[in-house]
C-alpha cells in the first residue's frame, strides 16, 4: 500500500499509527510517499507535519470517527461484494442512458428514508424505476462535521459520510441502481470546503486569498503551486466515477470556481473524465450548476469552451416560480409573465445579454449551438426549497391544478428535467436547511446568520434553527402520504408525463411554444407531444395544431383516450386546467 501526501513546506512528514510512526520519503515538488503494509493501518492512521500533532490525511478514504478522527484505507476492490471485485465488474453490462430524454431525481440520503442510509434507500430504487426516472442524483456525501447536513460543507472529499453507511454500502447502492437500469450521479463541491475539520491549509497552498466565494476560501486553481491542487480535485472526481461506479457528477456552483489560466480547471477535468470514459467504455457525464447563462460551459474546447456535458439553466425555474407564485423578491424580480416562461421553454436562457435589474448589469449571452440535451431545468430543487425560511415546497404554495401544469411544463419541455425528492407526490414535508456543527461558536454563527438572512422578509425570529434536531427530522419524507388519494393521484400524473416524455421522437427539433398572455393560455409542442394550459379562471378555446392528436391526460377529469382532433383549430380547455395530447401514429 502506497500513501502519498503533498506538503511542500514540510521538512518531515510521518504516518502515525496507534503503535508506530513511519517517516515518509520526500519526492519532487513537495510530494511525499510511503509504502506500508495495509495491515499496519487497520486501526487507522494520521499524518504529522514536522512533528506537530497528527491530523487526518487529506485523501482519506474513510473517516468513521468523523472529520477529526483517524483516517482509514479503502481499496477499490474492497468496495464490491461480488467475487469478481473491481470497478469494471461493478459496471459490466450497464450503460447510463443518454441525457436527451433524461429525467434526473435529486435526493438527500439522510432525509429520503426514515433511516437515512444508503441501504434503506436501496429499498426505494424500484419505486424510482417504476416512476420512470433515468438518473438518481445524490446530494453531496463527502464527510462533513456532525451526523446530518446538506453536505456542501464537506471537508474530507474522498471519504463518504459515516452516518449514511459504509463505503461498501454506497457501492452497493450504485450496483442496485444499475441492476434496475438507473444511472447514479453525485453532487460534488469543488469551489470551497467547510470550516470545521478542514486541515488542507496545513499541508500546502490549497486556497487563495485573491478571490472569495460566499461560503469560504476559494481553492487555488491557478496560482503558484496550483498543479497539485488541481490534481487533488480531479483525482477525487475520477475516484467517484472509477472506484464507486458513479455515472456522472453534478459540479456545485461552478461560477465560484476561479481559474484564470489558459486551460480552465473545468476543461482539464472534462478531458480527464473523457479519457476515463474511453478507457472503461462507459458513458460518463459532467453537469455544472451555474447561474451565468454561459454557453462556454458546454462548448467543446476547440470552440473555446470547457467541454462539460450539460449545465443547469435557472431561468426556467425563476420564470416559472415567478409566474405561479407571484413572488417578486430577489432574482424573481427580473421575471414577469407568460412571455418569459415561453422564452425559457424555447431557449432556456431568458437573459441573453440584456440588463438585469436584480444584478444591476447585463447578464448572459445567447445560447448559440447549445442543445436542449445540454441544459437541465427544474421547477424545484434543494436550493430553491431549502433556502426559503420555512422550506416550503411548491406544493405548499400553489393549488393542485397548478402543480399539474408545472409538472407538464417541466417534463414535456425539450430540456433535461430534474425532480426533487417527493415533488412527484406533492410531499407535505418541508425541506429545511439543517446542520449538526459540533463547534459551539460555528453552530451559533450559522443560526444567527440564518435569522439575519430572512429579517428583510418580516418573518420574525421564528426561523427554524438549523442546529435543532427537529429541523432535520421535519425534513424527512413521509412515505405514508402515498396512501392518500390526493398524493397518489399526483404521483400517477407525474408517472404518465414521464412515460410520454420517454416515448417521444428524439429528433424532432426545438419546442414550439405559443402564448397569449392577455387571455392566459400557453401551448407547448415538442417531439410529438402537446400540452395545452389554460391559466384563466374560465374555460376557453386554445388553438391546437392540425393533426390527429389523441388526448392522454387532463388535469380536470379523465383523459378519454382516443379523443382525436384532426382539422379542429381549437380545443376548449377548462378553467385552470392542463390537457396533454400525443400525435397519433402515422400522423
Amino acid at each position: 500500500m502506497r500513501l502519498r501526501i503533498w506538503a511542500p513546506s514540510a521538512d518531515r512528514v510521518d504516518i502515525v499509527c496507534a503503535d508506530a510512526r513511519h517517516a515518509m520519503i520526500r519526492a519532487d515538488r513537495g510530494h511525499w510517499h510511503l509504502d506500508v503494509d495495509a495491515g499496519a493501518l487497520e486501526g487507522g492512521y494520521r499524518v504529522s507535519l514536522d512533528g506537530a500533532e497528527p491530523i487526518p490525511d487529506p485523501r482519506s478514504r474513510w473517516q468513521p470517527d468523523g472529520v477529526h478522527g483517524p483516517s482509514h484505507i479503502v481499496a477499490a476492490d474492497d468496495l464490491r461484494e461480488s467475487a469478481a471485485a473491481g470497478a469494471d465488474a461493478a459496471t459490466a453490462g450497464f450503460q447510463a442512458p443518454g441525457l436527451a430524454d433524461a429525467v434526473i431525481y435529486e435526493l438527500h440520503i439522510g432525509t429520503f428514508t426514515p433511516e437515512g442510509t444508503y441501504r434503506a434507500a436501496i429499498g426505494k430504487l424500484e419505486y424510482l424505476a417504476d416512476l420512470g426516472v433515468t438518473h438518481v442524483e445524490l446530494m453531496p456525501v463527502a464527510t462533513f462535521p456532525g451526523r446530518h447536513g446538506w453536505g456542501y460543507d464537506g471537508v474530507d472529499l474522498y471519504a463518504p459520510l459515516p452516518a449514511y453507511g459504509t463505503p461498501r454500502d454506497l457501492a452497493a447502492f450504485i450496483d442496485a441502481a444499475h441492476a434496475l437500469g438507473l444511472a447514479v450521479l453525485l453532487d460534488v463541491v469543488y469551489n470551497h470546503l467547510g470550516p470545521d475539520g478542514n486541515y488542507l491549509h496545513r499541508f500546502g497552498p490549497y486556497f487563495t486569498d485573491r478571490v472569495k466565494t460566499p461560503w469560504g476560501d476559494a481553492l487555488n486553481y491557478d496560482g503558484p503551486q496550483s498543479d497539485p491542487v488541481r490534481a487533488f480535485v480531479i483525482d477525487n472526481a475520477l475516484m467517484w466515477l472509477r472506484d464507486y461506479g458513479f455515472d456522472g457528477l453534478r459540479l456545485d456552483a461552478v461560477h465560484a470556481i476561479y481559474s484564470f489560466e489558459a486551460v480552465h480547471v473545468l476543461e482539464e477535468l472534462s478531458r480527464d473524465v473523457r479519457h476515463l470514459a474511453e478507457q472503461t467504455h462507459r458513458h460518463l457525464v459532467l453537469i455544472a450548476e451555474s447561474d451565468l447563462n454561459d454557453p462556454r460551459l458546454v462548448r467543446a474546447p476547440a470552440q473555446g469552451g470547457y467541454g462539460l456535458d450539460a449545465h443547469w439553466a435557472d431561468d426556467f425555474h425563476h420564470s416559472l416560480h415567478r409566474f405561479f407564485t407571484r413572488e417578486t423578491s430577489g432574482y424573481y424580480s427580473d421575471f414577469n409573465g407568460l412571455q418569459d416562461l415561453a422564452t425559457a421553454l424555447r431557449e432556456a436562457y431568458v437573459y441573453q445579454g440584456q440588463y438585469s435589474g436584480f444584478r444591476q448589469r447585463r447578464h448572459g449571452r445567447p445560447p448559440l449551438g447549445v442543445g436542449a440535451d445540454q441544459l437541465v431545468v427544474c421547477s424545484q430543487n434543494h436550493d430553491q426549497i431549502g433556502n426559503r425560511a420555512f422550506g416550503e415546497r411548491l406544493s405548499m404554495l400553489v393549488d393542485p391544478a397548478q402543480q399539474r401544469a408545472i409538472a407538464a411544463l417541466t417534463l414535456l419541455g425539450p430540456c433535461i428535467a430534474l425532480l426533487f425528492q417527493g415533488e412527484e407526490w406533492g410531499a407535505g414535508t418541508p425541506f429545511l436547511y439543517f446542520t449538526d456543527h459540533r463547534d459551539p461558536q460555528l453552530a451559533e454563527a450559522v443560526a444567527a446568520g440564518r435569522r439575519r438572512e430572512f429579517a428583510a422578509f418580516a418573518w420574525g425570529q421564528d426561523i427554524p434553527n438549523p442546529q435543532d434536531g427537529d429541523t432535520f427530522r421535519t425534513s424527512k419524507l413521509d412515505w405514508s402520504e402515498l396512501q392518500q388519494s390526493a398524493h397518489a393521484d399526483l404521483l400517477e400524473w407525474y408517472r404518465r408525463l414521464i412515460q410520454l416524455r420517454r416515448g417521444r421522437d428524439p429528433g424532432s427539433g426545438p419546442a414550439q411554444v405559443e402564448v397569449d398572455a392577455a387571455a392566459g393560455w400557453l401551448s407547448l409542442r415538442h417531439a410529438g407531444v402537446l400540452a395545452l394550459l389554460n391559466f384563466a379562471e374560465r374555460a376557453q378555446a386554445v388553438p391546437i395544431p392540425e393533426g390527429p392528436w389523441e388526448r392522454q391526460l387532463r388535469s380536470d377529469g379523465p383523459a378519454l383516450p382516443g379523443n382525436a382532433h384532426g382539422s379542429a383549430r381549437t380545443v376548449v380547455v377548462g378553467a385552470g386546467a392542463t390537457e396533454v395530447y400525443r400525435l397519433a401514429t402515422g400522423g
